[in-house]
This record gives C-alpha cells, sequence and structure tokens, in this order.
C-alpha cells in the first residue's frame, strides 16, 4: 500500500472533502501532530476506530521506522498536520523521504493551503512567487533572508505568528522599503477572515491587536533602472582608460547591467 498525506482544514471544516474523509477511514493508522486535536477533528468528520500515532518534529524520524512496517505489511498509512498540508511548514517531508527510499508509494490528497489562498486574493502577481515559510527569528540568518526578499523578483509569500508579526513587518519595511506593497492575511476561511492591502510603510499602523495566524504576500522588487547608451559608453570608456582591453571592458558592462554584449560592443565600436 502507500503512505497518503491528507490535507485538512486550516479553519473552517466545510473545506475537507469527501476523499479526504473516505482515505482517512480506510488507513489502518494515522501519524498526527497532536492526538488530541486530531482527535476531535476526527470525530466532527465520523471518521472513528483508525488508530492515530504522533508525528511531529521531534520523533517523525523514528515514527518512519513504524510506517514502513505497515506498508510492508500491505497496510495503507494516511498523514495529516493540524491544519493544511503536510510538509509545507508541517511534518512531513523527512517521512515521505523515508518511504521514497524504502521503495514505498507516496500519494496525498489534495485541499486548503493558506500560503496558495492568500496569494490569489492578495491582488499581487500570482504568475511567478515564491515560498518562505518563517523567518529566522534573529541574527545573521535572518538578516540574509531579509535581504534576499528585499531583491527578490518574485512575489514572496511568509507565514508569521501573532506575537512575531509587528516585528518581521517592521524588518521588511527596512529591508524593501516603505513603498513596497503587501497583504497582510489572518484567520484565512474562519469566521474572522481578514486581508488588508497597503504598502509597507503603512502596514505597522493597519495592524491592530495581532491576532491568529499571519500569511504575509510580499510584491517583488521593481526591475532595475535600464542604463541607456550613453551611461554604458562612459563605463566603457572609464574601463578602457583605466587599463581594460575592449573585448573585457565590453563583458564587464554587460554583465554589470544586465545588458546584450553585443549591444555594449556596437557602442564600443562607435567610441
Amino acid at each position: 500500500m502507500s503512505l497518503v498525506l491528507v490535507t485538512t482544514p486550516i479553519g473552517n471544516l466545510g473545506d475537507i472533502s469527501q476523499r479526504a474523509i473516505e482515505t482517512l477511514r480506510s488507513s489502518s493508522l494515522i501519524c498526527c501532530e497532536d492526538t488530541r486535536h486530531s482527535g476531535s477533528l476526527l470525530a466532527r468528520i465520523g471518521v472513528s476506530g483508525v488508530p492515530l500515532a504522533v508525528c511531529n518534529e521531534h520523533n517523525e524520524s523514528q515514527r518512519a521506522a513504524q510506517v514502513i512496517e505497515r506498508l510492508a505489511a500491505g497496510e495503507q498509512v494516511a498523514l495529516i498536520t493540524d491544519a493544511g498540508t503536510p510538509g509545507i511548514s508541517d511534518p512531513g517531508a523527512h517521512l515521505v523521504a523515508a518511504v521514497i527510499a524504502a521503495g514505498y508509494p507516496v500519494s496525498a490528497v489534495p485541499g486548503p493551503a493558506a500560503l496558495i489562498m492568500a496569494l490569489v486574493i492578495s491582488g499581487l502577481d500570482t504568475t511567478r512567487f515564491v515560498f518562505d515559510g518563517f523567518l529566522a527569528r534573529s541574527g545573521s540568518q535572518r538578516s540574509a533572508r531579509l535581504a534576499e526578499i528585499a531583491a527578490e523578483r518574485r512575489t514572496t509569500v511568509l507565514y508569521e505568528a501573532p506575537h512575531r508579526v509587528a516585528r518581521t513587518i517592521e524588518d521588511l519595511a527596512a529591508a524593501c522599503g516603505d513603498d513596497r506593497r503587501v497583504a497582510i492575511c489572518r484567520e484565512l476561511t474562519k469566521l474572522y477572515e481578514h486581508v488588508w492591502r497597503g504598502t509597507l510603510g503603512d502596514a505597522a499602523a493597519a495592524l491592530g491587536e495581532p491576532r491568529g495566524e499571519y500569511v504575509l504576500v510580499i510584491e517583488g522588487a521593481p526591475p532595475a533602472a535600464v542604463a541607456d547608451d550613453d551611461q554604458l559608453a562612459d563605463e566603457l570608456r572609464q574601463m578602457i582608460a583605466a587599463g581594460s582591453d575592449r573585448k573585457s571592458a565590453i563583458a564587464a558592462v554587460a554583465a554589470m547591467h544586465q545588458v546584450p554584449k553585443k549591444r555594449v560592443y556596437a557602442l564600443a565600436l562607435a567610441l
């Protein structure tokens, strides 16, 4: 049989699919983050009699051995998290890798994902995007991630906890600039779902009292200003005057401004 990743609602119970319910009922074991939380969910959707096993960031690697034993016996095992899709900022990736390495199939029942919902209702570009999960809480790793987001041309989606969201918005504004657009989404699919759209400079004042889990959708960086021919020619002159040969100067200026070499070559001929 196989390991099946089953997506559960991120807030609204009505979002669970019939296929998800049937998959959970037909499994011999359901791995979950918290047996109390998942037990309550299963009771509400009418799934009973299937044993639960905790699978979280602390024991995921160890749980894989038990799951593989079940699969070897021809059983189906389901994996769920407290909300959303397993493996997306939640346990699951290590278990999936272990099952694949052991030679057993892995499948999934698709469903709600907060990052996709926030992205499509943000009003920002959805053609190209990157999901960056939770930022590091402090240190050089956080600073490096903020710098990457500031330079990222694609729309960026982040998750954040309520007690850290104000600081993250402040740090994003410092890194990306006050004019960068953002959508702040919280309590998605729930009774008090709220989406605020504006700029990072205005976001802190609009945040209010942080409540619930947040998804931040940040506009991609604007295209770099395209150098005109006069600027490219001036830089060529300067490099050649400083001792660079023409070929090296052409390559350096083209790379620096990300323009075709043939354009810079034509300017070099005209000098």
